[in-house]
């Protein structure tokens, strides 16, 4: 039920907007016959005054919402709006149509120039593109620049646990029998490639046990 209510709403302003905007057509029509444009330019003419008064209403919306200064935009919006209101008043009958003053004449023959002017000048002044937002912290040199210290600390962190230990005793880490028989045979293979007594470091490394293992491998050999 809302929902109709609203239709019958928006029907009734555009049928408004229709009457409006066709009462100022026509007398925006009857005071450019009355200067001297007849035929076909006499039509053109208020086509070119409502025309620029979009135009320039739209374009100042525009840069409103952008936050940018409008005044080109409404001096052009001013301009048609007094050309549409004085063409209205003149044609209520304070305006003799058969005898228009000479002034007159000048004023609807310059407008064509004038809005033909607005409108380029209208057409090349257009919004601006919304500026990116760039991240504040990163400008403040808060959040994005602390980051990479921790991150340091972190890795040195790391660094620290995975460096190795110092070896510790035998009697603290003892060799499995089988594993001391298996570092017994290599030092002894090692011993007669060589001639020289076997290195623990690199008896431990063919067995594949850690560093801190060195020193309960060299403890039986």
């Amino acid at each position: 039920m809302p929902k109709r209510a609203r239709s019958v709403r928006v029907d009734a302003v555009l049928v408004q907007a229709v009457i409006a905007g066709s009462l100022s057509f026509s007398h925006l029509h009857d005071l450019a016959a009355a200067a001297g444009q007849s035929g076909w330019k006499a039509w053109a003419y208020p086509v070119s005054v409502d025309l620029l008064l979009v135009a320039a209403w739209r374009r100042m919306r525009e840069l409103q919402r952008a936050g940018q200064p409008a005044s080109g935009p409404r001096l052009w919006f001013l301009i048609a709006l007094a050309a549409s209101l004085g063409a209205n008043v003149a044609t209520a009958g304070l305006l003799d149509l058969n005898d228009v003053p000479a002034s007159l004449s000048v004023v609807v023959a310059g407008w064509p120039a004038v809005a033909f002017f607005g409108g380029t000048l209208l057409a090349h002044t257009s919004a601006p593109a919304p500026e990116e937002e760039t991240p504040t912290q990163s400008l403040n040199g808060s959040d994005d620049q602390k980051d990479p210290l921790p991150a340091l600390s972190t890795v040195e962190e790391t660094t620290d646990v995975a460096a190795p230990p110092a070896p510790v005793s035998a009697s603290t880490v003892p060799l499995p029998p089988a594993l001391i028989e298996q570092a017994l045979r290599l030092a002894a293979e090692q011993r007669a490639a060589t001639g020289r007594p076997a290195d623990p470091d690199s008896v431990r490394l063919r067995l594949g046990l850690p560093p801190s293992m060195t020193a309960s491998v060299a403890a039986h050999l």
